[in-house]
């Protein structure tokens, strides 16, 4: 908080104002200088107001993927503008088991999913072939056996406060039998967590209790695709909005409280990886979903279709979530696959704008692109990260300097927040880059090492779980724990 000080003097009122830093020391420093002033000091008034601060009993949460709107924007104030000499304050570190699965922030609690797999190190090759000829490994099933959890961890330190744990053996490709893909999505005192073989929890946030629970594969029929399922659940009013899959049911809505189905809708081949959505366009609500054969705009209250446009991801990999800016929606995807889509003035029809190729678009695989102004900041094929017009998809910069530096790289991958007028990117090398995006160009301004890659995938050892920020920190985690850093200027 800050400390407003105001005192009348001749009639008129002086306000003094000060940082939460400067509370003890210059409060009694501040009184004594307006009294000594004037003998007309009439009245003393002392509050504490927000002024240019938030509190950290109102610092904004991180209660989902990608934050409170799902829309990669950090709104905290108080934040660092570079890194301090040998990088940020770490707050607090606990071990974790793996996963691919973010952290989600809310009331003071940190959820994570995770997987234990007693004696089992899918790193390791003997896991992924099956005594056949050499085979691409990134299509080798194997049953796994081991058990995924959510765990519920204390914000200020760290100490776990407690864990719900289930029996999952893993059927997904045996390279990336790592752990849960998707983030938890917070709620009021319920949280939502959803496993890579389809099972999806309803527990309480303050003890871990079950509320309700749905397996997809024995209430729809669901094939677990190769990569499992990773669609972060969606709250939206008094309904929970899943991509499930089956014959009908590509996207579920449960009633939140009790699990009843409410509705479902659409047919498709995969369910695909990417999360549902829901943006004003063309004057109404629609819930976007993008799944193996088209992105498709539903009314988010009954299901019923808006608008389809074919757009076909490679092997079903559909993962980062569309993005929107006006009445215009860019998707990208595996294999140089990227796209904008125009819809309607009236909402209910859209049209393809334009596709991506080598030379327009941005094609990236396991982030989800930022529009701001027009223009589209992802990092795209290799890791080189790009900006591109949305009007067009002209591409007019690259740079690998985010995630390889010089060079390409396979699967390389960078996430992209926005905080005020700079961007916080966070690479799979474990690294943390504050930075300046425009349509002219990248402008780094500071970086540091925050956490250590755990995971082998193609020759490199990369992270690649999405960070959240709240309370001014930062929060991450790999294969083997989650760590809390300090992003707040001094006096905050």
């Amino acid at each position: 908080m800050a400390l407003e000080v105001s005192s009348k003097l001749n009639g008129r009122w002086i306000v003094f104002v000060l940082g939460a830093g400067q509370f003890a020391k210059r409060l009694s420093e501040a009184i004594k200088l307006m009294v000594s002033k004037t003998r007309q000091l009439t009245c003393v008034v002392i509050t504490f107001a927000c002024v240019g601060f938030i509190s950290p009993s109102q610092a904004d949460d991180w209660p989902q993927w990608l934050g409170p709107n799902r829309d990669a924007v950090w709104r905290e104030n108080g934040i660092v503008d570079r890194f301090p000499e040998g990088g940020p304050r770490l707050r607090w570190k606990t071990k974790l088991g793996a996963g691919y699965s973010g952290p989600a922030v809310s009331k003071g609690r940190v959820f994570v999913m995770d997987r234990l797999m007693p004696g089992l190190d899918p790193a390791k090759a003997k896991l992924l072939h099956d005594g056949q000829p050499p085979r691409n490994v990134n299509f080798i099933r194997k049953l796994l056996p081991g058990s995924e959890r959510l765990v519920c961890l204390s914000e200020s330190d760290g100490k776990m406060i407690w864990a719900h744990e289930w029996d999952c053996p893993y059927t997904t490709v045996a390279a990336y039998a790592i752990g849960p893909r998707a983030t938890p999505t917070v709620d009021g005192d319920r949280v939502y967590a959803l496993g890579a073989e389809g099972n999806l929890f309803c527990l309480s946030a303050k003890n871990g209790s079950v509320v309700w629970l749905r397996d997809f594969k024995k209430d729809y029929g669901l094939e677990i695709p190769e990569w499992g399922t990773a669609a972060h659940p969606l709250v939206d009013g008094s309904r929970l909005i899943c991509i499930v899959g089956g014959d009908g049911s590509t996207c579920v809505a449960f009633d939140k409280v009790t699990g009843r189905e409410l509705w479902r809708a659409l047919s498709a081949k995969q369910p695909g990886y990417c999360p549902p959505l829901i943006r004003h366009l063309g004057g109404k609500r629609q819930l976007l979903v993008w799944h193996s054969d088209a992105l498709e705009a539903l009314n988010p209250e009954n299901g019923k279709l808006y608008w389809s446009v074919k757009i076909k991801p490679t092997y079903a990999m559909s993962i980062g979530q569309p993005v929107v800016e006006g009445n215009r929606v860019f998707v990208m995807g595996f294999n140089r696959v990227s796209a904008c889509i125009e819809v309607s003035k009236d909402g209910q029809s859209a049209k393809l704008l334009w596709k991506g190729n080598t030379r327009r678009g941005i094609a990236g695989v396991h982030n989800a692109a930022f529009i701001h102004d027009g223009h589209i900041y992802a990092c795209g094929p290799n890791g080189k990260y790009s900006c591109a017009r949305l009007d067009s998809g002209e591409k007019l910069w690259s740079t690998f300097s985010p995630s390889e530096g010089e060079r390409p790289s396979s699967w390389a991958n960078v996430f992209t927040i926005r905080q005020g007028n700079r961007y916080f990117l966070a690479n799979d090398y474990g690294e943390l880059i504050i930075a300046v995006l425009s349509p002219a160009g990248y402008r780094e301004i500071s970086r540091a090492k925050l956490i250590d890659p755990t995971h082998q995938v193609g020759g490199r050892t990369l992270v690649w779980s999405h960070p959240a920020f709240a309370n001014r920190s930062v929060y991450l985690r790999n294969d083997r724990e989650i760590r809390c850093y300090s992003l707040a200027k001094p006096g905050f």
